[in-house]
């Protein structure tokens, strides 16, 4: 009897496992990754991520939480219907110079299983950071050097001009 008893625990806690529904069975990320790359020191940053709902029934975004609180979030907060996508938005600070790589996890309603996103990049400082950009003024000039060719100028007649020629005539 307790084989039998033991036997039937396990057919029920095996069903029961293989129930569950995972988070990859009714949502797909487009990316689960962003990068930001180099951005400047004190300039919060947004990462938006797409999920699209794969299920069979719409899909609710309980939760978009970040790791650290160097880290906000937003994400549609409506269902979304078979088919159709929503997003999560990520603001990254941008206090601290230096590599980072940040963890966002994201539960869905009816699902167990949490799925994490992640946003990476590097803070530089802003002299860094302006190293990297082109100097605005001498990038234009030296287009405008390269580019620029003047017209030859064009004479127009005034309304004297005119009454002088009509005169003479």
């Amino acid at each position: 009897m307790k084989k039998l008893l033991f036997s039937f625990a396990a057919l029920m806690l095996t069903t029961v496992l293989f129930a569950q529904k995972k988070a990859d069975d009714v949502a797909k990320f487009k990316t689960e990754t962003i990068d930001l790359g180099k951005i400047q020191q004190g300039n919060p940053t947004v990462a938006t991520f797409s999920v699209a709902n794969i299920g069979m029934e719409p899909l609710i975004i309980e939760q978009a939480n970040p790791t650290c609180g160097c880290t906000i979030s937003d994400y549609t907060k409506e269902p979304i219907a078979n088919g159709k996508t929503g997003t999560i938005k990520a603001t990254y600070n941008a206090a601290n110079i230096g590599a980072f790589e940040k963890h966002l996890t994201v539960k869905f309603a009816g699902v167990d299983q949490v799925k994490s996103i992640t946003i990476k990049g590097e803070v530089l400082s802003k002299d860094d950071f302006s190293k990297l950009q082109p100097k605005s003024e001498e990038a234009v000039k030296s287009v405008s050097a390269e580019t620029t060719v003047a017209p030859a100028p064009v004479k127009t007649k005034t309304a004297t001009e005119e009454k002088k020629k009509q005169a003479k005539d």
